[in-house]
């Protein structure tokens, strides 16, 4: 794989356990904004910390990132939608929008939809 994948493989995992770890209190305020129970919280939490996990561990098993990828990418999808629903400003977006398109761009390089 190229190291532009691998990388962007990285830059996903270790925002995921950023946030989900070191900024938790941040994930708490905006799950109660976004009026989600927080069994959901911790569910999301849960899957993000295991999906990336796998993204880690793709780097010597490739085939174990596609689906993480396109799961990740779903994930943050649903966080768009969480910003759109409460109006949050725009600069609220932009990280779970940079993790969307990074995980799209893994997902296709990994299905070879890209050019190696």
């Amino acid at each position: 794989m190229p190291a532009t994948v691998v990388l962007a493989q990285l830059v996903i995992a270790l925002s995921i356990v950023v946030v989900w770890v070191f900024r938790f209190d941040n994930i708490v305020r905006e799950f109660k904004q976004y009026g989600l129970p927080d069994l959901v919280r911790t569910m999301v939490g849960a899957a993000k910390i295991a999906l990336a996990t796998l993204l880690v561990a793709g780097i010597w098993y490739p085939g174990l990132v596609l689906v993480p990828a396109l799961l990740m990418a779903l994930l943050m999808l649903c966080a768009q939608l969480a910003h759109i629903k409460v109006r949050n400003p725009w600069h609220k977006y932009v990280p779970s929008l940079l993790l969307l398109l990074l995980s799209l761009f893994v997902a296709a390089a990994h299905a070879g939809l890209l050019a190696n």
